[in-house]
């Protein structure tokens, strides 16, 4: 069975992965997330496929390596981690009351076979109305300095979220369903966690070639 390797830092994405069954091993990669333009998907997913592929050429054979990466879309615009305390501040001021779509890419690389498959999720969130006083202390906290979109719904950004529309695990950084369905060697880490059968086989994306 192939040794599954997150080509990503994120504890919360960690968590998702040990929660589901997985203990993946951990390489951070050091692709600078802000050398990318585009679509909030375009750029969710060609982070997330050069993070896969930078430490796929790191690891040995019989890895599938992910790596994932998440902006959020509010009114066509992307937005990543905020560039300081000033500008968290402003976009909490611009999403509060109104809805934006967090986009996670996926991607899957087979150091073996020279493969990669990759996707992305999109899910709605729909944001409370936080006071300014509220803001300010939730930004002072740090935690949206560190997360695409400058909110969490697992953390203490909770508060201030009134619900989701979709997988919430997309919001988190990491889409269980997804990775399910990426294709991968037969009997792959990503089909078969630990503990448990293996579900039903669901739609197969096209495989492509390594660039």
């Amino acid at each position: 069975m192939p040794t599954l390797v997150l080509a990503s830092g994120s504890p919360a994405r960690l968590r998702a992965l040990r929660a589901a069954g997985l203990d993946p091993q951990v390489v951070v990669s050091g692709v600078d997330e802000d050398g990318v333009e585009g679509s909030p998907d375009s750029v969710a997913l060609e982070l997330a496929c050069r993070k896969a592929r930078e430490v796929a050429t790191t690891v040995g054979p019989d890895r599938l390596v992910l790596g994932c990466d998440s902006v959020l879309d509010l009114d066509g615009a992307v937005h990543g981690k905020p560039t300081d305390a000033a500008d968290a501040v402003a976009r909490w001021r611009a999403m509060r009351g109104r809805s934006g779509t967090l986009v996670t890419g996926h991607c899957l690389v087979d150091t073996s076979r020279r493969r990669e498959a990759a996707e992305v999720a999109r899910t709605t969130v729909r944001f409370g109305t936080p006071t300014d006083e509220e803001v300010a202390a939730y930004v002072a906290t740090g935690e949206p300095l560190a997360v695409a979109g400058a909110f969490t719904i697992d953390g203490l950004g909770g508060w201030f979220v009134e619900g989701v529309d979709g997988d919430p695990g997309t919001v988190v950084g990491l889409s269980l369903p997804l990775l399910r369905r990426l294709p991968q060697a037969p009997g792959g880490a990503a089909r078969r966690p630990r503990g448990g059968r293996g579900a039903r086989r669901r739609r197969r994306v096209p495989r492509r070639p390594l660039r």
